[in-house]
Formats: C-alpha cells, structure tokens, sequence
C-alpha cells in the first residue's frame, strides 16, 4: 500500500523525522489561503499523485504570493500527469500539498529496501540526491553507499556516521543526519514498510533556526500483510489511486496485477502465475494480467477472479493454470462455470488442470456445456492461449 508524500510525511515526523511544514488542499482557495498560513515567502505547490517524476511532468510550481499558489493549484489541480512511473494513460491529480519553501544548500538521497540476500533492511544514502536512484545505480554505483541494520537493535550509529561522512554531508549537520537516519529506520520497522525514501534529503542554509537537515521528499510502501497491525494507516489508503480491477480484486483477497497486453491468466500460486505470463511470452503473447487466486480459494473468489479477467477490455483469451494441491480442481471448475455462465463469455477459454481432484473438475468442465479448450500441460496452454488470442484479434478485424 504506497502513501502519498503528505501522508508519509505526516507520519514519518511521528518518529522524529524533520519535514517541513505543510498543508494539505483540494481547491484552489484552500492552496491560496495555505500560502498565507505557512507565512514563508516562497511556497511549493506539490501534486499528490502516487508516481514519481511529477516536477519534470509540471506537477510541482514554486510560488511567491497567494495569488501564484492559487493559479498554480488551478493549473494542477484536475490535470492528467504523465510520468516515467504513470505510464502514458497518466495520473489525475486530485489533491495537493502546499509546503513552506526551503532554502537548499545540498540534495542528498537515503532510502531503506528490504535485501534479500542478507534478509535485513539495509540503509542507502548517496550524495546524489534529486535523481532517480536506478539511474545513479546504473552509472555511478559507487557512489550509493549501504548499511544493514537488525530491526529489533535497529540502524547503529557507526553505520550511520560512515554514511553520512560518506555522502558528504557538513561536519556541523552530521549529528542532525545522523539522528534523522536513525529516525528513519526506525520508523521502517516499526510501520512494517516494504520502502522508505527520501529524495531529495536536504541540508539547508542559515535561517532564523539554523541550518537544519529535512526531507523534502517522502515515499513510503507499506507492506499489506501486516496491514492488520496499522488500522490507522489503512485509513489512508487512497483508492483513487489504484487501478480499480486491483482495487476489486483486493475485496476477495485476490492477487491482482493490471498488464497490456490481451491474454488474461487466472493461476494458483506465485511462482507458477510467472512461469504461466513468461511460457505465454514465449510462444509470442502478451499476458493481460498477473492474478495469484492463492493455495486454498474458494469458488467465490475464483467466480470473483474470472469476472475480474473478463472485465478488462483488452482481454482476448483467457488462460486458467490450476495446479490442485490444497485448492482442488473440483472447486476451480466450479469456480470458471459460474463465473462464464453468469459474465456470457465471449472470448476463448484455455484450461490446463492438474494435481488434486483433477479429473472430478475435468468432468465438471466437460459436462457444463461451456466452449473451453482443454490443454495438456503449461506449454500447450501457453500455445493454445496465444492462437486463440489471434484468431480472435483477426476475428475482431473483420
């Protein structure tokens, strides 16, 4: 679940994060009248979009006066941002974050991920801040410098002293950088974050309160399976931000993953959903979607998932890949006939069943009067799918 900057801001300065003051608004007279609260001379006029990029997208206006953050809000506000991260049918920007302006002296990066290697968060700090930190991996690694921490003793302060020496950060500002990093991880482990990112992390000029290191950017992903231990943060949960196919699969605990291209796959399990959409690329398709129904669905939610396919216009072929061990191909067959009976499908259905109670389902299927191609193993119904996709495509053209 990913927040937006306000909110992760919000909730990182709980933990003793410094973020500058800001205010949220969805009208133009909201974002006038938080210029002339914040009573800072400059104002920034920030979208709030689930998607980075948003300065270079015009999603971000620096302003001097209420009037300017008014007609800044009124050129963003309802606006379609397009960015690297939004893909080109873009992102409409419903709500806002007027912040105070800060005087910069430095851009920095951190951010903590989750290693899979070591099984622990690890802290990343570069002192290129301001760029996209794939790019700064890619041409300048060396220059990301990491420390793993253990959640429970949290990040030590050695390690966040190399760090923040490392990137350069001023002698008399390395105590503050120091606390803030040690703020942040903490913070991590005690949201149950999958990431917390800070680009730009700043170091600002002299000013009435001194120097000060602040975020002036904020990213945070929530990891949904401990979701139950943050009511509060499930609140803020935007569901305007998210797809509504994956909103709609979310209801009936559903694994669900909008792609673009036409064949829609419906499997059981992670693992066997990538190796369905790669043997489905393999013979020359596009798969529509990732869709995990899990180990023990039950026939509400493979009905929930079928239609969920089918709902998706670009949809031209449908892949079923169950392979039964706790889920039972009996249930899975139920499942696809309710589901086709009660949506009218209309394009080809592929189905490869094996594993517990496979031929009970396979006799279900057979019985239900349905126009279902049957497939013997994963490459054939990789196969099977893609050609029916075409011909259905062509069928389309005609």
């Amino acid at each position: 679940m990913k927040l937006h900057e306000f909110q992760a801001k919000q909730v990182l300065s709980r933990f003793g994060v410094a973020v500058p003051s800001g205010v949220e608004c969805k009208t133009v007279d909201e974002a006038r009248a938080a210029h002339t609260k914040l009573g800072t001379p400059v104002t920034v006029v920030k979208a709030q979009i689930h998607a980075g990029g948003r300065g270079k997208a015009g999603g971000v206006k620096v302003v001097k006066s209420a009037d300017e953050a008014a007609q800044a809000a009124g050129a963003i506000l309802g606006k379609k941002l397009v960015t690297h991260q939004t893909g080109p049918e873009g992102q409409l920007v419903r709500r806002l974050w007027v912040e105070a302006g800060s005087a910069i002296e430095k851009e920095y990066y951190i951010g903590i991920a989750v290693d899979r290697e070591s099984q622990l968060p690890v802290m990343m700090a570069s002192s290129e801040g301001g760029m996209e930190i794939e790019e700064v991996a890619a041409t300048h690694p060396e220059k990301i410098l990491k420390a793993p921490f253990s959640p429970s003793k949290g990040l030590a302060k050695s390690d966040a002293e190399r760090l923040v020496k490392g990137i350069g950060v001023p002698a008399a500002l390395q105590p503050k950088a120091v606390e803030f990093m040690s703020a942040l991880a903490k913070a991590f482990c005690e949201l149950d974050c999958s990431l917390a990112e800070i680009n730009p992390l700043v170091t600002t000029k002299d000013g009435p309160a001194g120097p000060a290191v602040l975020a002036l950017d904020a990213k945070i992903n929530l990891d949904d399976n401990a979701l139950f231990r943050h009511a509060d943060l499930e609140k803020l949960r935007d569901l305007d931000e998210e797809a509504p196919l994956e909103v709609e699969a979310s209801k009936y605990g559903l694994n669900y993953i909008k792609l673009d291209g036409n064949i829609g796959c419906m499997v059981n399990g992670a693992g066997l959903a990538m190796s369905t959409m790669d043997v489905i690329q393999l013979y020359g398709g596009m798969p529509a979607n990732f869709l995990d129904v899990g180990g023990g669905a039950t026939a509400e939610q493979v009905t929930a998932a079928f239609k969920i396919l089918l709902a998706d216009p670009n949809t031209e072929a449908v892949l079923v890949n169950i392979f039964g061990g706790i889920m039972k191909c009996d249930v899975i067959a139920e499942g696809i006939i309710t589901a086709a009976k009660q949506v009218h499908l209309t394009v080809p259905l592929v189905v490869r069943l094996e594993g517990t109670n496979v031929e009970l389902g396979k006799a279900k299927l057979e019985k239900s009067g349905l126009p279902i191609i049957t497939a013997s193993d994963l490459d054939d119904a990789a196969s099977k799918a893609v050609q029916a996709a075409k011909a259905a495509k062509a069928a389309k053209g005609k």
